[in-house]
């Protein structure tokens, strides 16, 4: 394995905690200037490339969403060179023609959270605005599409991602709200990490494991953490084949458009940066130094 090749980070939902067929494993303790992360990122081979799996509510799931730490998780994927992220996330359909155990592969977010300051690296003296109106690598969602569909899973290529803050699932009248804006899956997690995945130069893309039709569907029983449950782990397996068809498929050079996302976005004037900032930030922004 060519060890110049950046790597991959695989962010784990409910249900997948482990990622089983990573050769040679490492466990990697990251510190980062944010905190720790959800947990201990393990390392390893697959398919030849440089792989990092982080559950990202921990191993037996121990943190709520509001709970999730975002910015130590990504930032501690960037400084493992991480230059690709796929999520597994479990969300609930807003719309019948999505089904439980197919997959949706969001193309745009939809923001009903309340905490913004969270979910940016910068501040404290240095200024950005990333551009967002394309939230999802096409380039990645597109290869997780061709992977899903070679393996016989039900995928929907694009579509709309509400991300809540949760930990609650939605009233039935915020169900049938955000059902007839159009969205498609709603969800606790993946907004944020977009986002702090932008800032810091990663392509991303996610695969939204559908595991309920939320509460608008009154003919069924409303959406509860039990009655998920099967489709948890099924959906965990599912997401296991995708990622191993998808990861060779992957680009060996960090040069989609994600990759150089500050180059227009840095407003601050580098001579202005305070040295405190540059250095907290030093995973990101190495390459302006």
């Amino acid at each position: 394995m060519n060890q110049d090749i950046p790597a991959i980070g695989i962010i784990g939902g409910s249900g997948l905690y482990q990622m089983e067929g990573v050769e040679k494993p490492t466990e990697q303790r990251v510190e980062t200037p944010f905190g720790d992360p959800s947990d201990i990122i393990i390392g390893g081979e697959m398919h030849g490339r440089q792989v990092y799996f982080l559950p990202r509510h921990g191993r037996g799931h121990r943190l709520l969403p509001h709970e999730l730490n975002h910015r130590a998780n990504i930032y501690a994927l960037r400084s493992l060179n991480v230059r690709w992220i796929i999520c597994v996330t479990a969300v609930g359909s807003l719309q019948e023609q999505y089904a439980p155990r197919d997959v949706l592969l969001p193309s745009q977010f939809f923001d009903r959270t309340s905490r913004r300051s969270e979910h940016t690296f910068f501040g404290s003296g240095i200024a950005a605005h990333v551009g967002f109106a394309d939230p999802i690598s096409t380039n990645l969602r597109h290869i997780l599409a061709e992977s899903a569909r070679e393996s016989g899973v039900r995928v929907h290529n694009g579509g709309t991602y509400v991300n809540m803050d949760g930990p609650a699932f939605s009233t039935r009248a915020e169900s049938e709200l955000n059902r007839r804006h159009g969205f498609d899956v709603i969800g606790m997690t993946n907004l944020a990490e977009a986002k702090l995945a932008r800032e810091a130069e990663i392509a991303l893309a996610t695969l939204a494991m559908i595991t309920d039709y939320d509460c608008w569907k009154v003919e069924e029983e409303p959406v509860s953490a039990q009655t998920i449950f099967e489709h948890l782990v099924a959906n965990a397996e599912t997401a296991k084949t995708i990622l191993a068809k998808a990861i060779p498929r992957v680009a060996t050079e960090p040069n989609w458009p994600e990759h150089k996302a500050l180059d227009s976005a840095l407003v601050t004037e580098r001579k202005l940066w305070p040295e405190a900032t540059r250095t907290r930030l030093s995973a990101i922004l190495g390459r302006f130094s």
